[in-house]
């Protein structure tokens, strides 16, 4: 079966016509007020009784990337299909009920976090009752317990490739790494399968200088966010103590490999005012965005770290560790709530531009989430009860694009002049070969005026290692000497050999 991730850098490459047509471009979302419509919002409640929804996630399957699924105060997981024809004169709670997959208790308290694995067939819990639950979607039940925090477990992530590893946060300070194969014969009390985590960190975001920690103080070392890197070794982790993201090996976790933050210059006591409330990446997993208590959201190139954030994004408030943000797959727009009741968008490539405001909620607005497969669709929640959903309007188009719109079409030579190339006879074609193009995607000239001008074709992998090249991201952050030693296939590919640490992907700050 072909990889989620492949079908999202080139599912627009079977639009590739012969016949000269232009490729679909992608919808750009730009200041405009009337270039973002919210297409939908449902109430989320149970039994009658409204409660505040805490993390939403599309799934991650092309087939299924319209299922939303939410996690709320009360324990539930709530499936809604985002397809669903929402009426304007209909409430949200009818909207709800059109829409809503399927439900079920999850936990006996608040889930802060949930995410789809194993090509959407199984859901990862992470709730305030201590445990991380692995459940079986079709079926609604519960896979696997993960148990060993001590503390409510904030974040969850799974490995890149291997989505029986498993990486939560918790605010007793540690992350913990899980592998869902282990065997177990311990039973909870409701019967579910016990697992043990194979490794834990404890303390990793404590102060350097702090000898104790007194009774009360969990929230200050409290781990707010975790990522698995993309390189399959490196784990990022954030924390309500400071601004400072660390990161890890995952196959040698006594010590943190590098850190950095959004102000090195600055002390330790000033560090300690702001966290971080959450931790994204884009799908390259070269871009790394942290949204942070001082109302701003900094971005970072992971293969620059010791240059620290790259970008920095203003214009909404992150009053509580409930504000999520996240960068778009493709790494071109990030959107993140805010306690002021809106959602903001801005363009990564335009920081300093006011950012364009979702205004529909009427509480903080919380955790935030792109679809992968749907361009220009991303959904919000906030405390006023409602998911929302969003989406470009299909008219609004960019001259510039996405990244992935600037493509060239291939075109199919005329089977004439392929004979003639194979037996090695000279051309002499009737017509120009730029005729085979629209005006404005001519080719180069050759000298020789009877030979065929070939357009580049090239495999789904060499195009995946272009991604960034000639467009106006790549630009924005031009490549320095250490970032062309340091190329993303590093990052992405790591060898095999377990000799290797993770200073060969990620240069340690002096």
């Amino acid at each position: 079966m072909e990889s989620s991730s492949s079908r999202s850098f080139f599912r627009n490459i079977r639009s590739r016509e012969l016949s000269g047509f232009r490729v679909r471009k992608r919808p750009y979302i730009s200041d405009a007020a009337s270039d973002i419509i919210e297409i939908g919002a449902v109430t989320v409640e149970h039994c009658g009784d409204e409660t505040p929804p805490l993390a939403i996630s599309f799934c991650k399957n092309i087939k299924n990337s319209h299922i939303l699924a939410v996690s709320d105060e009360d324990g539930y997981v709530s499936l809604f299909d985002t397809r669903r024809k929402f009426s304007c004169s209909a409430s949200h709670q009818e909207n709800a009920e059109k829409a809503k997959v399927c439900d079920w208790v999850a936990h006996h308290n608040a889930v802060f976090d949930v995410r789809w694995i194993k090509e959407d067939a199984q859901i990862l819990t992470a709730s305030g009752d201590q445990t991380v639950k692995v459940w079986d979607v079709q079926e609604m039940k519960c896979i696997a317990a993960l148990m060993g925090h001590t503390g409510s477990v904030k974040s969850i992530y799974s490995h890149p490739t291997n989505p029986d590893i498993i990486v939560s946060g918790s605010r007793d300070g540690s992350f913990a790494l899980w592998d869902l194969r282990c065997n177990s014969n311990s039973r909870s009390v409701q019967g579910e399968l016990c697992l043990g985590s194979t490794a834990v960190v404890k303390g990793a975001h404590l102060p350097s200088r702090a000898k104790r920690i007194r009774r009360g103080k969990a929230a200050s070392m409290s781990i707010t966010s975790v990522l698995y890197l993309k390189d399959e070794v490196s784990i990022a982790t954030a924390g309500a103590v400071d601004s400072v993201l660390k990161f890890w090996d995952s196959r040698n976790l006594k010590s943190v490999v590098t850190q950095t933050c959004p102000h090195p210059q600055s002390t330790e006591k000033e560090r300690r005012l702001h966290g971080i409330s959450s931790l994204s990446q884009d799908l390259n997993g070269v871009f790394l965005s942290a949204a942070c208590m001082d109302n701003r959201i900094y971005l970072y190139n992971l293969l620059q770290l010791e240059k620290g954030p790259l970008r920095s994004f203003s214009g909404c408030r992150i009053e509580s560790f409930y504000v999520k943000s996240a960068i778009s797959p493709d790494a071109t727009h990030i959107i993140s709530g805010s306690s002021d009741g809106n959602a903001y968008i801005w363009q990564v490539n335009k920081p300093h531009e006011d950012p364009f405001a979702l205004k529909s909620h009427d509480g903080e607005v919380t955790a935030v989430d792109w679809c992968p497969f749907e361009d220009g669709q991303m959904a919000t929640c906030s405390d006023d009860f409602t998911v929302r959903m969003w989406n470009t309007q299909n008219s609004i188009c960019s001259s510039t694009g996405f990244p992935s719109s600037n493509r060239r079409r291939v075109m199919a030579i005329p089977s004439v002049e392929c004979r003639k190339l194979m037996v090695n006879e000279p051309s002499c074609p009737k017509e120009d070969p730029d005729s085979w193009f629209p005006s404005n995607e001519v080719l180069p000239q050759n000298n020789s005026s009877y030979s065929i001008i070939m357009p580049k074709i090239s495999t789904p992998e060499g195009q995946k290692k272009r991604f960034f090249s000639g467009s106006e991201l790549n630009e924005a952050f031009e490549k320095t000497p250490e970032a062309t030693v340091k190329s993303p296939s590093s990052v992405l590919n790591p060898p095999s050999s377990t000799k290797r640490t993770i200073r060969d992907y990620f240069h340690t700050a002096s």
